[in-house]
């Protein structure tokens, strides 16, 4: 009964998109939801923008347990969509299960690799951003005192870090960085009461630019920051518009772009399947300023900034990639 159920509300969500036919695209958001305000909403972002270019509706669906991604995915396939895409690395596994088992369908995974011949794979070089990042906390800081607070303790958010301490260390070698990880599990992204608590930690620590790389985590973590009169640095999604005057900018990941892109190469008849990787060379990272942080980030930081982003991009400067490691 409880499978049957389980089917019955996959098959209700599916059948909501009004206009979904067998050649639509469809999307798996993940824990957090479309509407996260960072990871899973430039997703979104992505697929909206394909639908009113296109004028082509697509189907989604929003994780609410682990226990529901194979089945998602799997439903998702089974009604021919033109490409599924699975946001986040936590549906690695169930992707690659699903893609042997529809072999004609297109699948393209963001934030982690399967190496099948209809799997299409996204991830991004998020430290280099996070450099950038780092090197702007450093600059802003009064107390040389920055934090960062991670999601769910894994080495990809370990990678935002590590590129984060090095940014900052490239400013200013003595600066301290004190980190924290939210949980162990998919739920550490969207749990912002925790992040909040984390974020004040730090603060009582001296910490006065903070980082959050946690999904909806981070909005608690900016919260704290608005509160207590500190910094905070967004990430994923353009953030600044959250708490102007307290987010001093934010590390953009085009999530938007490579959504956009497999949807639409999937409707051309373009997309290919294989593994690809995207920097700051091929802007798929980078970091914000707008109307929001203008006052925030002085043309000194930029012009730093922006020499390390062109030296990083030449190759002259090399920012450790922790998962390359292993």
């Amino acid at each position: 009964m409880k499978n049957t159920a389980l089917a019955l509300g996959f098959a209700a969500a599916l059948f909501a998109a009004p206009a979904f036919a067998q050649t639509a695209p469809a999307i798996l958001f993940d824990v957090g939801g479309k509407f996260d305000r960072s990871f899973n909403q430039a997703a979104f972002e992505g697929a909206e923008r394909f639908k009113r270019e296109t004028g082509q509706q697509y189907a989604e669906f929003e994780i609410r347990n682990t226990a529901e991604r194979e089945q998602a995915i799997r439903n998702l396939a089974r009604r021919g969509a033109s490409v599924v895409v699975a946001v986040g690395f936590s549906n690695r596994a169930a992707v690659e299960t699903v893609a042997k088992e529809f072999p004609d369908v297109k699948f393209t995974l963001i934030d982690s690799v399967v190496n099948l011949p209809n799997v299409q794979s996204i991830t991004f070089r998020e430290h280099e951003g996070s450099f950038l990042v780092g090197m702007a906390a450093a600059m802003a800081s009064k107390t040389a005192k920055v934090g960062f607070v991670g999601g769910m303790d894994i080495p990809l958010i370990r990678k935002f870090a590590k590129g984060y301490e090095e940014g900052a260390k490239h400013v200013n070698p003595q600066i301290e960085v004190i980190q924290n990880m939210t949980g162990t599990t998919p739920a550490a992204f969207a749990d912002p009461t925790r992040g909040g608590e984390l974020a004040r930690g730090q603060f009582d620590r001296g910490v006065d630019v903070v980082y959050a790389a946690a999904g909806a985590t981070g909005l608690g973590v900016y919260q704290a920051a608005k509160d207590a009169n500190r910094f905070a640095i967004g990430v994923d999604s353009n953030q600044n518009h959250l708490h102007p005057g307290t987010m001093l900018t934010s590390m953009i990941k085009r999530v938007d772009v490579a959504v956009y892109n497999a949807m639409s190469d999937a409707r051309k008849g373009t997309w290919k399947a294989g593994a690809t990787s995207l920097g700051l060379k091929e802007e798929g990272v980078g970091y914000a300023i707008d109307t929001n942080n203008r006052a925030l980030v002085t043309a000194d930081m930029e012009r730093r900034i922006n020499e390390a982003r062109d030296a990083i991009i030449a190759g002259r400067l090399q920012v450790t990639d922790i998962t390359a490691q292993r």
